[in-house]
C-alpha cells in the first residue's frame, strides 16, 4: 500500500510539474515575445521620425537591426552591427510583422524567437529584426530543481503517512491474530482485543468473540455432555458389575435367574443410552436418510394403530398438515413425546395435529402434574431429569425430550412446553408447512 501510494503521488506530482511548467513557458514566452515587440516597435518609431543611430540599444533584449530597402545592414546593437542579417524572412505583403523562431540566427548562438517588422518608407522598405533567447521546455534550471525537489519529498511524506497510518491500521488485526494463535480448546476462555475505534477493524473482533463465544458454549455443552454421557454409562455398568461379582462370591447361595434378569436389565438400560447417544450423534451431524411429504396426521394415526397405550389417547386430527422431511425422525419425534405423556399423565392424553398460519402444528398434552416454567427448558438438556421424572421411571435415559428437539431443530421448527387449558404438560412442535408442488 505504501508503494502505491508513492507511485500515485509521484504521478500526481509529475502531471502537476508538467503543467505548470508549460503554464509557466507559456507566460515566459509571451513575455519575451512582447520584449522583442517593444524594441522593434521602438526601432520603428526612430526610422519614422529620420533619428535612427548606427548604435543601438539592446538591453532588453539579445540583438536589434534595421535592413534597408538595399539588403544592407544601417544600424544595429553591438555584438551583430557589423554583421550579416539576422533573417532572411519578410513579413507578407498584407502583414506589418512576422515571428519565426530560428535556430540559430546568423551571427548568433542558440535558438531565438525573432520578430521582424516592415516599415513603409518613400525609398522603399524598411525592416527591423529583434532577437530574444527562445525558453527551453524546463524553462530554467532553477524551476526544474525546485520541482523535481517538491516531488521527492511530497512522495517521501506521502509514503511515509501511509506506512504508519497502515501500520496503525493493521496492528489491531496483528494482536487478533496473535489472541486467536493462542487460543486452544484448553484455553478457550480468551477473547481477542476490540479496537475502541468504531470501524470495520472492530467489527471483525466483535465478530471474532461473537465466534468465540459460541465455540466455547459448544464447548461448554460438549464437555458437560461427556461427563453427564459417562456418569450414566457407568451407572448400569457398575450395576451389572456389582450383580456379578456378588454372584460370583457365593455361587451356590445366588438365584441365578434373578441375577440374570438384573443384569439383563442393566443392559437393556446401557443398550438404551447407547442407541440415544448414537441417534443424537446423527442428528448432530445432520444424518438425513432423505425428505419426503409428510402428512402429521397420517403418521399419529398409524403410530396410533400400532401400539397399545396404558393411558386412554384421545386423537383430533385435521387434514392437510403437511411438511417436508425424514419420516422415521418424525416418527421417533412423536413417540418420544408421546412415551414421556404416558410416563407423566393419571389418565388421557390428547394428541392434536393443526395448521396455524404457514406451520403444521403437533400438540401431546397429558393430564398429569406438569412442568413448571422454570423447568420448561431444563427438560430439554440431555440426560436433565426432574424429581418426577426419577420417581415414575428410573431407567429412562434423559435423552427423549432432547433428541424430540434436535429432530425439530433438523426440520427448522420448534419444540416447546406451553401453558396448557387444563391440569398437565402440553408439548406443542411447529414445523413449517410443506410447499404445493
Amino acid at each position: 500500500m505504501t508503494v502505491m501510494a508513492g507511485a500515485i503521488t509521484a504521478v500526481i506530482c509529475v502531471v502537476v510539474s508538467v503543467l505548470l511548467i508549460v503554464g509557466i513557458r507559456g507566460r515566459a514566452a509571451d513575455y519575451q515575445r512582447e520584449q522583442a515587440t517593444e524594441s522593434a516597435l521602438e526601432l520603428v518609431s526612430q526610422i519614422k521620425r529620420g533619428r535612427l543611430p548606427q548604435v543601438l540599444d539592446a538591453s532588453d533584449v539579445v540583438a536589434v537591426q534595421v535592413i534597408s530597402p538595399r539588403g544592407t545592414v544601417v544600424s544595429g546593437s553591438d555584438n551583430v552591427r557589423t554583421r550579416p542579417p539576422l533573417a532572411t524572412f519578410r513579413p507578407s505583403r498584407d502583414r506589418v510583422y512576422a515571428v519565426r523562431e530560428l535556430c540559430p540566427p546568423a551571427g548568433l548562438h542558440g535558438c531565438m524567437n525573432v520578430v521582424a517588422f516592415r516599415v513603409y518608407q518613400p525609398d522603399g522598405d524598411w525592416y527591423v529584426y529583434a532577437a530574444d533567447r527562445a525558453v527551453p521546455w524546463y524553462v530554467n534550471a532553477a524551476l526544474l530543481t525546485f520541482l523535481l525537489c517538491a516531488t521527492l519529498l511530497t512522495v517521501l511524506l506521502v509514503a511515509l503517512k501511509t506506512w504508519r497510518t497502515v501500520d496503525a491500521t493493521l496492528a489491531p488485526v496483528d494482536a487478533i491474530r496473535a489472541e486467536l494463535a493462542e487460543i486452544t480448546a484448553t484455553k478457550s476462555g480468551r477473547r481477542v482485543p476490540v479496537p475502541e475505534n468504531r470501524d470495520e477493524i472492530r467489527l471483525l473482533a466483535e465478530a471474532a468473540n461473537a465466534t468465540l463465544d459460541r465455540l466455547d458454549a459448544a464447548l461448554e455443552r460438549q464437555r458437560r455432555f461427556t461427563s453427564d454421557a459417562s456418569h450414566d454409562l457407568r451407572s448400569p455398568i457398575a450395576g451389572a458389575r456389582a450383580e456379578l461379582e456378588e454372584a460370583l462370591l457365593y455361587p451356590e447361595e445366588v438365584d441365578w435367574p434373578r441375577t440374570g434378569r438384573s443384569v439383563l436389565q442393566s443392559l437393556d438400560r446401557l443398550q438404551a443410552i447407547v442407541t440415544d447417544l448414537l441417534e443424537l450423534a446423527r442428528l448432530d451431524a445432520a444424518a438425513w436418510s432423505g425428505q419426503e411429504t409428510v402428512d402429521l396426521a397420517a403418521l399419529v394415526s398409524i403410530e396410533l394403530a400400532r401400539t397399545e397405550r396404558a393411558k386412554k389417547v384421545v386423537p383430533d386430527l385435521r387434514e392437510h398438515a403437511t411438511v417436508r422431511g425424514d419420516r422415521l425422525k418424525l416418527v421417533r419425534l412423536f413417540t418420544n413425546l408421546l412415551d414421556n405423556a404416558e410416563r407423566h399423565a393419571e389418565s388421557r392424553i390428547d394428541v392434536v395435529v393443526r395448521e396455524d398460519g404457514d406451520d403444521a402444528v403437533l400438540e401431546v398434552i397429558d393430564d398429569g402434574t406438569g412442568v413448571s416454567p422454570e423447568n420448561r427448558e431444563v427438560v430439554f438438556q440431555r440426560f436433565a431429569r426432574l424429581q418426577d421424572s426419577l420417581d415414575r421411571d428410573k431407567n429412562g435415559t434423559g435423552l427423549g425430550l432432547p433428541i424430540a428437539r434436535e429432530v425439530a431443530k433438523a426440520h427448522g421448527g420448534t419444540l416447546t412446553i406451553e401453558d396448557s387449558p387444563r391440569r398437565g404438560a402440553r408439548f406443542v412442535l411447529r414445523v413449517p408447512k410443506a410447499k404445493p408442488s
